[in-house]
C-alpha cells in the first residue's frame, strides 16, 4: 500500500513541484496551502510523514510541528530558505526529523523521506534494548507502564503519551533507582549522540512533566544538575 505524506507549503510552485518529486517515487500526496489545513485534517485522517514549510500564514510550521509531535512521532521534515543555526537548534528541540533548504533538491528529499519511513517502520518492531529486558509491569507512585501492551495508567487512567514519551517513561522507571543521564537517554531513546540532541530530551522531558501534572500524578521527574533525571515521588 502506498505511502501517504502530507505536504504544508504556502508557495504553490514550491509545493507543486515537492508533490511531483514524491508521486514520481510512486507516494500518495495531499497538499495544503498551510499549517492549520494540514493539522485539521491530520486529527482525523494519519499519515506517514509529513513536510512542513517554516514560514507560512496563520501557525508557522514550528508551531504546527510541536502540536502534531505532541500526539504523534511519524516523520517531520522541516523546510525552509532559511540557512539560521537558529531555526535548525528550533526544529531539532521540537522533534522534527530533518531539516531541508529550498530550492529543493529532489535527490536529497527522496532520500531522506525513503530514510525515515524506513526507520519509522523498523521502530516499532525494533525496540531499544532496555524494553526489550525490562519486567512487563513498572510502576512508581501512582503509575503503571505495561511495556507488552505499549500502555500508561495514573490512577487506574490511561495517559496518552507519544511513542517517545512512552519510552523516556519506561526508561526512569526502568532505572528508577538511580540519575539517568542525558546520554543515555539519547542513546537508548533516540538512537544518537550530539550535543544538540540535549534540546530534544529537555522538550520531552518538559511535555512528560506537563501530562503527569495534568493527571494530578505524584510521579516527579527531577533534574540532577549537569548529569540528567531522577524520578520521585510527591511527598
Amino acid at each position: 500500500m502506498s505511502k501517504l505524506i502530507y505536504i504544508a507549503d504556502d508557495e504553490i510552485v514550491s509545493r507543486h513541484m515537492i508533490r511531483s518529486f514524491l508521486e514520481m517515487e510512486g507516494f500518495t500526496v495531499r497538499c495544503f496551502e498551510n499549517g492549520d489545513l494540514l493539522y485539521e485534517t491530520f486529527i482525523n485522517k494519519k499519515c506517514d510523514l509529513i513536510v512542513l514549510d517554516a514560514i507560512m500564514p496563520g501557525n508557522d510550521g514550528f508551531i504546527i510541528g510541536k502540536k502534531i509531535r505532541q500526539i504523534s512521532d511519524l516523520p517531520i521534515i522541516m523546510l525552509t530558505g532559511q540557512t539560521s543555526d537558529e531555526n535548525y537548534v528550533l526544529g531539532i528541540s521540537i522533534g522534527f526529523d530533518a531539516y531541508l533548504t529550498k530550492p529543493i533538491n529532489r535527490a536529497k528529499l527522496i532520500a531522506h523521506v525513503r530514510v525515515l519511513l524506513a526507520k519509522s517502520e523498523a521502530g516499532y518492531s525494533a525496540e531499544p534494548t532496555f524494553m526489550i529486558d525490562a519486567p512487563d509491569i513498572m510502576s512508581c507512585a501512582d503509575v503503571t507502564v505495561s511495556i507488552s501492551k505499549y500502555s500508561v495508567h495514573c490512577n487506574q487512567e490511561e495517559m496518552k503519551l507519544t511513542k517517545n514519551e512512552f519510552k523516556l517513561l519506561a526508561f526512569m522507571l526502568r532505572h528508577q533507582d538511580r540519575v539517568v543521564t542525558r546520554d543515555e537517554l539519547l542513546t537508548e531513546i533516540w538512537g544518537y549522540e550530539a550535543d544538540i540532541g540535549t534540546r530534544a530530551i529537555d522538550d520531552a522531558v518538559k511535555r512528560l512533566r506537563k501530562k503527569l501534572a495534568d493527571a494530578n500524578s505524584r510521579l516527579r521527574i527531577k533534574s540532577v544538575w549537569g548529569v540528567g533525571f531522577k524520578v520521585g515521588v510527591k511527598d
